[in-house]
């Protein structure tokens, strides 16, 4: 069994709209909810089902990144989690772009946390390796 969660704070100056928007554009969760914490906001995005990672899938092979992808995968394996950012304004254009610190997404980043038997086979479907920009193979779709 899979779990994904999907985390993106919402700063006072934004609209929780637009960070929905930006999750949404990347995870297709089977869960969405916004809890107030009174200072700040959080949109939290859960599935179960490696389905909902299908337009990040997607989303790889079309903005052409697979290797840099696949080299922020691998780097946040740690036992059977597979934790990553990516930018949120970028996400909310419909691209992607990964961040290794905070600090690099001026509002924020959008927090992956995959928790799966096998974190290394989700990034080997997410992001294979590739030789000339073409991917060596193409996994299939683990199964739930």
């Amino acid at each position: 069994m899979v779990y994904v969660r999907v985390e993106a704070e919402v700063r006072p100056t934004e609209d929780v709209e637009k960070v929905k928007r930006a999750v949404l554009n990347v995870f297709e969760p089977d869960k969405l909810i916004v809890e107030d914490f009174g200072d700040y906001k959080l949109v939290v995005a859960e599935a179960w089902s490696y389905h909902s990672l299908w337009k990040l899938h997607e989303l790889l092979r079309r903005e052409r990144i697979l290797d840099a992808a696949r080299s922020y995968m691998l780097r946040g394996i740690q036992g059977s989690t597979l934790t990553f950012k990516i930018n949120k304004q970028v996400a909310y254009v419909g691209r992607l772009s990964f961040v290794d610190m905070d600090r690099e997404a001026s509002l924020g980043p959008i927090v992956f946390t995959i928790e799966a038997k096998n974190p290394r086979e989700v990034v080997d479907w997410l992001a294979p390796p590739t030789r000339m920009g073409k991917p060596v193979y193409e996994r299939e779709m683990p199964k739930d």
